[in-house]
């Protein structure tokens, strides 16, 4: 308590970033009709041509900086209680875990993986959210989610239909994309034999809907409870 990982020193900057900080806006405004990226790649390029003595000036910053950054983390850790250190890692534990999180579903995102499929509930609400009657998106969440408890089977048996045939075009593209993933040494990516669906009967396939159906209720039900907390 008292403590945050906010208050921990920060690592100083590498040699080539004091170089890109101290000569960024230099560079800008010799080029302001360039881009950011372009902007960047010319930034590199001079470092790269720089001679090397300069570059062991900006070297020494960084050793210089490195060995305050060093006597201050030793003085940070020092003040910490065993309670304090430990939630301090966990603390870190999180946010390294939720970075590598974000990555990875960005390279997911850039590799193209076709979308997960929508489930009856969600059609439901894509399809009726703007003509819904609510002051905020919360209040429209939970008056559709209302009206979908309400609807009988056969009313919702249309959009129930509509995320059936939604599973098949998902695992049509998955099949599709996961080739394409084998193609580029990417089989980490490919999901094992336990995560494919496996064929269904009529009847069964009508329970796992309904399940499904069900399950997305409750979820919806708990993210409006907490919304409104």
């Amino acid at each position: 308590r008292g403590i945050s990982s906010d208050q921990r020193p920060k690592r100083p900057m590498t040699a080539y970033f004091r170089f890109v900080k101290e000569n960024h806006s230099a560079f800008r405004q010799k080029n302001p009709e360039i881009s950011n990226m372009e902007l960047v790649k010319k930034l590199a390029g001079a470092w790269k041509e720089l001679p090397a003595s300069q570059k062991q000036v900006y070297e020494n910053a960084r050793k210089t900086d490195w060995q305050r950054y060093v006597e201050q983390l030793t003085a940070y850790k020092a003040q910490l209680t065993p309670a304090q250190a430990a939630a301090l890692k966990e603390e870190r534990r999180k946010r390294l875990a939720k970075r590598r999180s974000f990555k990875a579903k960005r390279e997911l995102t850039v590799l193209g993986k076709p979308k997960k499929p929508r489930s009856g509930f969600n059609i439901f609400v894509s399809e009726n959210f703007q003509e819904c009657e609510g002051a905020t998106p919360v209040a429209k969440l939970k008056q559709l989610y209302d009206t979908w408890r309400k609807l009988s089977s056969p009313q919702k048996q249309p959009y129930l239909q509509l995320a059936e045939d939604d599973k098949v075009r998902y695992e049509n593209e998955m099949k599709s994309w996961e080739s394409k993933m084998v193609e580029l040494g990417r089989e980490d990516l490919i999901r094992s034999t336990r995560q494919r669906p496996k064929k269904k009967t009529a009847e069964t396939t009508e329970e796992a809907g309904k399940a499904k159906a069900s399950s997305h209720e409750k979820k919806a039900k708990l993210k409006l409870k907490k919304s409104e907390e």
